[in-house]
């Protein structure tokens, strides 16, 4: 099936808000879920219409609306009929290379972020952009592709004894922004074990494809501190600034996301710092196994160098060298070059070159 992809030069001359997706994606309809429960009741729809979802807006429920696949710019359009999102929020939803922020509305707060998680099918990492609009008992998240992180969310939503049916649409928020931060650990645990195991490789000499896999891991962990560095400032203001939409209550539980993202980062830089030595000792197993090499043939060419002298003495053939006409004159020069050899080798050898 063809991918198509969208590039943000492909925008340039357009006027603001215009709402062009940028992105990888295949074609496909916008996915529509739905949840709304409070502390008594709990209700989930599938495949709505944007008219439904508003429709079953109440004022006691908290709502949570789930879109699956950006490519339908129409139905996002509808939002800013229904919801009054701004076309320039829409533009940066629609814009998946997006650099995570928030930003503050009058009636609602606009979050992006990147959700990471492994691959069933090769467990490689995919990056994939989750962007939240928090308004007042309602909370709506757009995803590039169908598949997330947030089931266990709905697990908890599904229990009514679980403080998030008591709770506002800040701590869905909450809930959305702390299950992507957590899945963060299970990516970094996969990382941890894929460099250990170019280190098991290294340690035991490996081979040229070495080098590509190290240098694959360090733009690995580049793009990872892109993504994941900006969250910090993300979280931080969102438990920091004062907002009638984030609950003072709901404010302890960012700065435990926050706590989590610090610890996410220290690993990240841990293990750049770790590719960056296992890429210098890769260099430098790589030369010295150059100079053992070296050494070898060093020695090879200095025994031989004086029997080269030797050989080539004798090659002269004047015709009144007294030794080419001695009976024994060819083994005396053979013994002559082998006492040699032998004294090179065990000179080189006190010396422990080899």
């Amino acid at each position: 099936m063809k991918t198509y992809r969208t590039k943000q030069s492909d925008k340039a001359g357009q006027a603001p808000g215009t709402l062009v997706y940028i992105g990888d994606s295949i074609p496909q309809k916008t996915e529509i879920s739905l949840i709304a429960y409070n502390a008594d009741q709990y209700a989930k729809k599938e495949a709505l219409l944007i008219e439904e979802c508003v429709a079953m807006r109440v004022q006691d429920q908290i709502v949570w609306i789930n879109l699956n696949g950006l490519y339908d710019v129409e139905t996002l359009r509808l939002l800013d009929q229904h919801f009054g999102i701004h076309p320039l929020v829409l533009e940066d939803i629609l814009n998946t290379e997006q650099r995570p922020k928030v930003e503050y509305f009058d009636n609602y707060i606009f979050v992006v972020l990147k959700m990471l998680y492994l691959s069933p099918e090769d467990n490689s990492t995919i990056s994939e952009q989750i962007s939240l609009i928090i308004g007042e008992n309602y909370c709506i998240s757009f995803q590039e592709r169908p598949g997330d992180v947030f089931d266990p969310v709905r697990n908890r939503i599904q229990d009514n004894k679980a403080r998030i049916r008591k709770m506002g649409s800040d701590y869905l928020a909450y809930a959305l922004l702390d299950a992507i931060v957590d899945n963060y650990y299970q990516v970094m645990e996969n990382f941890a074990d894929r460099i250990e195991d170019l280190e098991e490789q290294l340690m035991e000499g490996g081979d040229g494809t070495l080098a590509c896999e190290i240098h694959r891991f360090k733009r690995a962990m580049i793009d990872l501190r892109k993504q994941i560095w900006p969250l910090r400032e993300v979280v931080g203001r969102l438990q920091r600034d004062e907002s009638p939409l984030i609950g003072k209550d709901t404010e302890v539980y960012f700065r435990d996301v926050y706590d989590h993202i610090i610890q996410v980062m220290d690993n990240v830089e841990t293990f750049r710092d770790m590719l960056s030595g296992l890429h210098d000792m890769y260099l430098s197993s790589a030369s010295n196994r150059m100079n053992e090499i070296m050494k070898v043939l060093t020695i090879f060419a200095a025994i031989f160098i004086p029997l080269t002298f030797i050989a080539g003495i004798y090659g002269m053939n004047f015709e009144y060298m007294p030794e080419l006409h001695c009976p024994w004159g060819y083994f005396a020069a053979l013994g002559v070059m082998g006492a040699v050899a032998l004294a090179m080798i065990s000179y080189f050898k006190k010396k422990h070159w080899f």
